[in-house]
């Protein structure tokens, strides 16, 4: 009985310290999530809720057939394609290389990580000061001859996404390599010195143990990576109009969304592209996830 009521009381206090979890996730997760499912059957302008009418999957029917939905998942997922393959590899490299080094590791790794950091709006004022057509890198390919004049990447119909790919390369790539040097460090160092006396060499001891051994933090980072860049919203927001720009280069589904809702006054049509965009994110992430897991089983 006494050990009954220890395990009774245990479980009470499980739930106590796990009540302000439990409230933040009711009220501003599970609540905001059904009201969007029922703001997706409506036609419904902000300004004038009582004129709402039900139309059932109509607004799926048309956001399926909306050029500028579809506009919006391409630029995001071409954002992704150059986003997560630069940032991957550059967080990977400088990971392998800190761990190598012997001295200094602290300070570069400090350095690395200033980026992620800084000030979002910061950053972009940094940005906009660099990419400029009268900025130093602009400047310096007219100089190599490699452009033929500066031109505003705000404007033009492919620059935008390719742009802000490398700036969140830049900014994000500091918290990945801090990762994934904390996978690299757990793994037994007897690997690498029974792989030394085998004769492998660098570069197969990082095809061979590093990267089979960071598995995990890969998963992990190319999910966190995909699901923050399909849902991709300040640095668009601080740069393009509400349609990202005039050839709807930047447009993402986050900011159409927004623009929708409160732009156009059409909530429902906005909660219906909110919840394919989460459609969107649990497919492709599952897919990678499975490509991932059968990768790592052959």
């Amino acid at each position: 009985m006494i050990s009954g009521r220890k395990i009774s009381s245990d479980t009470w206090w499980g739930y106590f310290f796990s009540l302000p979890f439990i409230l933040t996730f009711a009220i501003f997760i599970s609540y905001p999530l059904i009201l969007s499912v029922k703001l997706s059957f409506l036609d419904i302008n902000i300004l004038q809720p009582e004129k709402a009418r039900f139309v059932g999957i109509g607004n799926y029917v048309e956001a399926l057939k909306d050029p500028l939905f579809w506009r919006s998942i391409f630029n995001v997922l071409y954002n992704q394609a150059i986003f997560i393959a630069l940032s991957f590899v550059i967080a990977l490299f400088l990971a392998v290389l800190l761990k190598e080094i012997r001295w200094g590791g602290s300070f570069f790794r400090t350095v690395y990580f200033l980026p992620v950091i800084t000030s979002i709006t910061v950053a972009m004022i940094m940005l906009e000061y660099l990419a400029n057509p009268a900025g130093p890198i602009q400047t310096l390919l007219v100089q190599f001859g490699w452009i033929r004049e500066g031109v505003f990447w705000t404007f033009s119909e492919w620059l935008p996404m390719p742009v802000l790919a490398v700036f969140n390369s830049w900014k994000w790539f500091g918290i990945q390599m801090i990762i994934f040097l904390g996978g690299l460090y757990a793994i037994n160092p007897e690997l690498y010195e029974a792989a030394a006396i085998d004769g492998a060499g660098w570069w197969r001891r990082l095809f061979s143990i590093s990267l089979p051994q960071l598995k995990p933090q890969i998963l992990f980072v190319l999910t966190v990576n995909l699901i923050n860049g399909m849902q991709m919203f300040t640095e668009v927001f601080m740069n393009f109009d509400l349609y990202g720009g005039p050839y709807h280069a930047a447009l993402t589904p986050v900011m159409y969304l927004y623009a929708l809702g409160f732009d156009k006054n059409e909530m429902g049509y906005a909660a219906t592209i909110g919840l394919l965009l989460a459609v969107v994110i649990s497919i492709l992430t599952f897919v990678q996830w499975k490509l991932l897991n059968r990768k790592g089983e052959s």
